[in-house]
């Protein structure tokens, strides 16, 4: 049974989710792969990825984030694979936003790895199927307390073609938000610009040694803006699409 610390922080989290991952880029940010993908038609990149949930954890514990992967296209899907990775971290008390602590950063795990990012081999997909998966998360006694932030990216080829969906987390600020806010301050997004056929939602691990921690750091990380379950994506859904831009 979760406990009040753990509920108080879901509480908290989901209803700012939607506002925080339009405001605040992210502190960290790897390039994404040069090149320019075919573009997915408008509002269907939020269908590829789904429940994407991610665990709250005491130094020292272990969990796992757990996902689905669809295939919305009318054909099936091959050599999909979906890629997780720990890029960012809001440490608390403090507050303080930047890359990966260097010391006990948690680990994503897999069968057969284990480190800061994880692939999973998905393989084929079949149109309009859907199949759930995961990939452990561990951390250790010295792991800091704090938000961690996760990153997707999914990579498959349909009918010979091959696309790439990434999520903010792979772009550099200034770079997502010169594609992201036009002159006026609305939002818009470049697919062009930003080099990939769809945006994906991303995910936070929160780590804490306490229930007090917990519900505290959740309050910080929503000041800073670490976590994003889908919110980009579904704001998204009605927007328009003209020269590269949406």
């Amino acid at each position: 049974m979760p406990s009040r610390g753990a509920i108080l922080v879901r509480c908290l989290l989901l209803p700012l989710l939607g506002a925080l991952l339009l405001l605040v880029p992210p502190a960290y940010a790897a390039p994404t792969p040069a090149g320019t993908y075919p573009q997915l038609p408008i509002g269907l990149d939020r269908e590829f990825l789904g429940n994407l949930s991610a665990p709250t954890l005491a130094p020292g514990g272990s969990g796992s984030i757990s996902f689905t992967v669809a295939d919305p296209l009318p054909g099936a899907l091959s050599a999909v694979v979906l890629t997780l990775g720990l890029y960012a971290f809001n440490g608390f008390p403090g507050n303080m936003t930047g890359g990966l602590p260097v010391a006990g950063p948690p680990v994503l795990t897999t069968s057969t790895t284990s480190g800061t990012s994880a692939n999973v081999s998905i393989g084929t997909l079949g149109p309009k199927e859907v199949i759930a998966g995961s990939v452990g998360i561990a951390t250790s006694d010295t792991t800091p307390s704090g938000t961690f932030a996760v990153r997707t990216a999914l990579a498959f080829s349909e009918n010979g073609t091959d696309y790439l969906l990434e999520s903010r987390g792979w772009f550099a600020p200034s770079l997502w938000a010169n594609s992201t806010e036009l002159s006026n301050g609305s939002v818009t997004v470049n697919l062009t610009r930003l080099g990939v056929s769809g945006v994906l939602p991303e995910t936070a691990v929160l780590v804490s040694s306490s229930d007090l921690e917990w519900a505290l750091a959740a309050i910080a990380a929503a000041g800073i803006v670490l976590v994003a379950a889908g919110a980009w994506v579904y704001f998204r859904r009605e927007s328009k699409s003209s020269g590269g831009a949406r």
